[in-house]
């Protein structure tokens, strides 16, 4: 993937888990990128972890503020003169139980910033400079917005439906701009601990596999997604899940 060498990355959410592991490849591949979080200090630990302000910057904030959003493409920009790549991988899922329990006005929340979040940030990438020079795209998805995933409905809800906005932005923003997404089944990251703590082994059991992810089993897919070696490749989402779906099973 030469051709990520040079090239400039946004990607939020990565301060640590699947986000720092995105941003750690692209740099590992030549690429220099903005990354960001809720809190500053673990962004400034992440930032020293990736080499440093040559090849990485931080901006801290809400990633479904709009200032927040703008602030980090043109801090981005100034720092680095450009902006070619994307990675939507903010998420939260601060509920469990039944969709019909879900408190409203979380259920919004959770789409706010799994959804509507991606989509600005998506605009806003195209307005500053995707749009005049093309660029690429990758949404983090979930194996849960495949099928039904009980307990973390609403999640699944919002992930299903990221999938769908990477379709329709595919088509929209072609042919300067390719947008994709991979959908992760239970990778180990503070994120998911609950899925699967103190039960790990019974849990990696259900999949063909016989292991949970870990962040480099993605990254290494969202880098290809991004590169000039998926040229030919928009509007897909690339399941990564050790099988699992396969047989059915979370």
């Amino acid at each position: 993937m030469e051709s990520l060498k040079d090239r400039v990355a946004i990607v939020t959410g990565a301060s640590r888990g699947i986000g720092l592991g995105v941003a750690t490849e692209l740099v590992r591949l030549g690429a220099r990128v903005c990354i960001t979080a809720r809190s500053p200090e673990p962004l400034a630990a992440a930032v020293t972890e990736l080499g440093g302000p040559d090849v990485a910057i931080a901006v801290p904030g809400k990633s479904d503020n709009a200032d927040h959003q703008a602030e980090a493409i043109a801090r981005t920009i100034e720092a680095f003169g450009r902006l070619d790549m994307l990675v939507n991988n903010t998420g939260i899922n601060p509920v469990y139980g039944p969709i019909t329990d879900v408190d409203p006005v979380a259920a919004a929340k959770i789409l706010a910033v799994n959804v509507l979040a991606p989509l600005a940030w998506t605009r806003q990438a195209r307005d500053a400079w995707m749009g005049a020079h093309g660029g690429a795209i990758v949404n983090i998805a979930s194996v849960a917005g495949l099928h039904p995933s009980p307990g973390i409905g609403m999640y699944g809800i919002s992930k299903a439906a990221l999938i769908r906005l990477t379709t329709e932005l595919a088509v929209e923003l072609g042919p300067g701009i390719r947008v994709n997404a991979v959908a992760p089944a239970v990778v180990k990251t503070k994120f998911a601990t609950a899925l699967y703590e103190g039960r790990e082994e019974q849990v990696s059991a259900a999949y063909p596999l016989k292991r949970l992810g870990v962040p480099a089993d993605v990254a290494g897919a969202v880098a290809f997604l991004l590169s000039d070696d998926a040229s030919w490749i928009t509007g897909q989402t690339l399941v990564i899940d050790g099988g699992v779906t396969l047989v059915n099973a979370l």
